[in-house]
Parts: structure tokens; sequence; C-alpha cells
């Protein structure tokens, strides 16, 4: 899995809101399996910035699926964990 670094100038994008997570989580699945993207699109998103350094961000329906995203992995985890004794 790829490294992320935060700089201080992206205190406010999605990556510093996921940061408690972002080395727990495959990205590059999520990407796929939620988004139909590549995990680049996904990297750039979470940045704030896009492959030719402009400005970019979450849509609020890109947001909307992230949020799904992230509960449906949640439950996922929760139900392999319950089969745990």
């Amino acid at each position: 899995m790829a490294t992320m670094t935060l700089k201080e100038s992206q205190q406010g994008t999605m990556k510093k809101q996921m940061e408690d997570i972002l080395l727990a989580i495959s990205w590059r699945e999520l990407s796929t399996r939620y988004f139909g993207k590549s995990c680049s699109w996904l990297y750039h998103k979470l940045d704030g910035v896009d492959g030719n350094k402009k400005p970019t961000d979450f849509t609020t329906e890109e947001r909307f699926q992230l949020k799904g995203a992230l509960v449906d992995l949640a439950d996922r985890i929760r139900r392999a964990a319950d089969t745990i004794q």
C-alpha cells in the first residue's frame, strides 16, 4: 500500500479527516469496489489536488458514496469479528 503524506497546506482535506484510518484501509480496493475508479483518482481527491496540481474536491454525491463505502466496510469488519469465537 502506498504511503500518504500530509502537507501543512492540506489541513482541510478529506485526507486529514481520514488520518486515523489511512494506513488501515486498502484505498485501491475501496476506489475500485465502490467508485469504479483508479486508486490515483481517489488519492488525488483525498489530497484535494488533481494530477495537474489543480485544486479538486469530492462532489456532494462522491462524499455520500465515500461515507457509504466506509460504513459498509465497517459493517463487513464487524460481521467478520463477530464470527471469531
